[in-house]
Formats: structure tokens, sequence, C-alpha cells
């Protein structure tokens, strides 16, 4: 018989980096970090004989004007054949008990669901992302000199070069932390995009890092800090979600090198995937054509992110599941006349 139970944060993480599409955003950290800026979090755990079987991590925002709230489902859920009526009934409960209006679905790039099974689940393609829907995702699982004859031969001459030059690379302690959030504001006004606050950082460190889930790696040079990269793995997935870089010396490549850093550390946990997550969702026939005269939004880190070898992909993107037509009608309008950044 399957009931419905509240897991620890060890089951739910083990059970989480037991599945062939284990993901970071799935973690019972990644719902911790999320907490402490302002969402709610739901784990929905089933068990069976005594062993999880299906499960997924919800995450709630209050909409504005008292209109109930937002539910999130992040890379997930997990479950079971012949669980799956009894999991989204689960699904389905949480977001209402909460006063949901929608509930938001990005099943991720490893998702076996077609359109087809989405439509049938109540869920309509929304008109907004949270993730973004395209990456390059980089064959990791082959040795160091097949992933580099795969890479163009920029990349491979600029990760050559920065492992020259005495440019020291080293794994970071939470110490290290402020000279990551530091660069990190430096690349933001640098390339006019937005990042988090310190502490932000801080806390993903202390959530993540302990556990083996994460890793900075830092760069530098004769006591200059070069270039710095925060990389989450679970399962056979490694994450290049936050990086950073200084003013100073980047002719040295710094940036390369420590993105080889977290690559090697990556294989060295048994992942045979490196997402480079994150770029324009076009096309790779309009990426490669526009790439080089575009720098806005994620045009600015393609150019750096196409040259390792990756595929590119697209996730099934964003699905919405209306739980409040009235609210949600609200809630389309607002996207349509909302302005740029906001």
């Amino acid at each position: 018989m399957a009931t419905i139970i509240q897991p620890t944060p060890q089951a739910w993480d083990a059970f989480v980096s037991a599945q062939p599409g284990a993901h970071v955003l799935q973690l019972w950290s990644w719902g911790e970090l999320k907490r402490a800026y302002g969402w709610d979090v739901e784990r929905i755990a089933i068990e069976r004989d005594g062993q999880m079987v299906a499960g997924a991590q919800l995450l709630f925002r209050p909409l504005p004007f008292g209109l109930g709230t937002m539910a999130y489902l992040p890379m997930g859920p997990y479950v079971s054949a012949g669980l799956e009526q009894e999991l989204w009934r689960a699904l389905d409960d949480s977001v209402r008990r909460r006063n949901g209006a929608f509930i938001k679905w990005e099943p991720g790039i490893v998702a076996s669901h077609n359109l087809a099974d989405l439509q049938k689940l109540g869920y309509r393609p929304s008109p907004q992302t949270v993730q973004p829907p395209r990456t390059i995702l980089i064959d990791i699982s082959d040795p160091d000199d097949v992933i580099l004859a795969r890479m163009n031969q920029g990349t491979r001459r600029k990760i050559r070069q920065s492992l020259k030059h005495g440019i020291r690379y080293y794994a970071g302690s939470a110490d290290d932390v402020p000279t990551f959030t530091d660069m990190m504001r430096t690349t933001g006004a640098r390339n006019a995009f937005g990042v988090h606050e310190p502490a932000y950082y801080e806390l993903a460190y202390r959530l993540f890092a302990p556990q083996g889930y994460a890793r900075l790696f830092l760069a530098e040079h004769e006591g200059d800090p070069l270039a710095g990269i925060m990389v989450f793995a679970v399962g056979k997935t490694a994450w290049y979600l936050y990086g950073a870089s200084s003013n100073v010396k980047r002719n040295l490549m710094a940036t390369y090198g420590v993105q080889w850093q977290a690559i090697q550390w990556a294989k060295s946990k048994g992942c045979t995937h490196y997402d480079m997550w994150g770029i324009p969702d076009e096309d790779e026939a309009t990426l490669e054509a526009q790439f080089e005269q575009r720098s806005d939004g994620l045009w600015g880190v393609y150019g750096f992110k196409r040259g390792w070898g990756g595929k590119v992909v697209r996730s099934a993107g964003a699905w919405d599941k209306v739980y409040n037509p009235l609210v949600y009608a609200a809630y389309r309008l607002a996207l349509r006349v909302r302005k740029p950044g906001e």
C-alpha cells in the first residue's frame, strides 16, 4: 500500500540522487535556499513497502494583492509506474490547500513527458519561464583528450593558456565566498546583468558544499583574484550556475581554467554530463548567425559557452495548470504590460 509521508532531508536527497533525472533544483537544500528568499516549500513523498517511490518538491510564492499563491514545480517530479495518478492528485491537493491560483511546471531536459502527456494532465504552455529553457549540454563521459577534441580550437587554446603563467586554481572554502561575491558584483556591472546579494551565494555555499553537492573553484595570480565558479552536481549531471571574473589580467584566460577545473571535479563525482545552464532560446542556426552581434540577455555568455563542444538542447519549457481562471488571466495581463527587466 502506498502512503504519503513527510521525508527527512537525508531520505529526500537520497531519493532524488538515485533518480535517472536527478536535479539540483529538487534537492532539499534548494528548497531551503528559496525559503530564505520569499518562497515556501513542501516536499510530497509517496512511500510503498517502506521505500520512497514517488515525490516532488513544490515551491510556493504569494501573488500580489492577496490573490493567493503561485506554485512552482522545477525539474520534477519523480514517480514509479502505477503511481502517477496518486502523485498528481497529491500535488493538486497541496496547491489547492495553499490557495494556489496556478502551478508552473518546468519538467526539464530529461523528462519523459511528451506534449500530449502534459496536456492530458491539465497543463497548457506557459507565457513565462523561470529557468532558461535552452542550454548547452557537454558529454564528459569520455577521456579528457576526446572532450577537448570536441571543443572549438579557440576554447582549447584558451584552456591551455589558462594552465600556464603560474595561475593558482583551488577549491574555495566558506572563507573564500566573499572573494567570489566581489567578483560577481564586478561581472554584473561589467556585463550589465543582475546578480544576487552576497548573502545569497554565501547561503548557497553553506547549504550545498558541505554535503558534496557543490564546489567553489577560484583562480588567483600573484595575489590577484581572477575568476570563480560555483558548480553543483547530483546524480549524473553537474550544472554551471554561477560564474564571475575580475577586471584584471583577463588575458590569462582564468575563466577557462576554472571551468576546466569544475569539469574535472564533475567527472570525479561520476557525472556524465555538464550543463552550461542557460543560452538564448533560439534555434542553433539563429544562435550561430547572431552571437557575434548581440550581447543582451544570455547572448553575452553564449559566445563563451558555445566553444566547449556541447550540444544545444531545449527542455520542455514551462507549463501552467490553472486553478483560479480570473487570477491567472490577471497574471497573463501583467506579463503583457510589464516593462523589460521587471
